[in-house]
């Protein structure tokens, strides 16, 4: 019985999806889109996705050509947006986790936002962010989608930003 309605064996994944989606994902990083895009508007980003919605998939950060962030969204659209519009640790969870590499303390999350030095930190990581590029792609199936986003950081290898332990 499929997960998720996954259509395809963990062989089929291995061998032939994630490779295809692999390449697709690669010839978006070679065209990316400037993320302070997003920061202009959700209109904007779908159009230059070429779409009237929302979409499930996977986004690449790229800083100077250079893979550095895999993640992935029912919403890619709506990550993105919090991402450089997020005042949380929980919606601007890159920025926060950057923002500690170097700033650290020893501070729960919610006060850490709230004391001046990691903020100001936290939103010059922000603003690095919105500096960066994207690319994504559609991929609607969860299986294929969380299966993807561990083979993307590995192929691409960004394991300096991208960690897959659970809290």
């Amino acid at each position: 019985m499929p997960i998720d309605g996954c259509p395809y064996t963990f062989r089929e994944l291995a061998d032939e999806v994630l490779p295809k989606d692999m390449e697709r994902i690669r010839a978006a990083i070679a065209a990316p889109m400037k993320m302070d895009l997003v920061a202009r508007g959700r209109r904007a980003v779908l159009e230059h996705f070429g779409r009237g919605s929302d979409f499930s998939g996977c986004y690449v950060l790229v800083e100077k050509s250079q893979p550095f962030y895999v993640g992935i969204s029912r919403k890619v659209v709506s990550r993105l947006t919090q991402h450089v519009r997020g005042k949380t640790h929980s919606d601007a969870s890159l920025a926060y986790a950057m923002a500690c590499r170097c700033c650290e303390h020893s501070m729960r999350r919610a006060k850490a936002m709230a004391d001046e030095a990691f903020l100001a930190a936290f939103e010059q990581e922000r603003a690095r962010i919105r500096n960066m590029d994207v690319a994504a792609i559609e991929i609607e199936n969860p299986v294929e989608l969380y299966l993807f986003e561990v083979y993307a950081a590995l192929e691409l290898r960004t394991a300096l930003h991208n960690s897959f332990r659970t809290h």
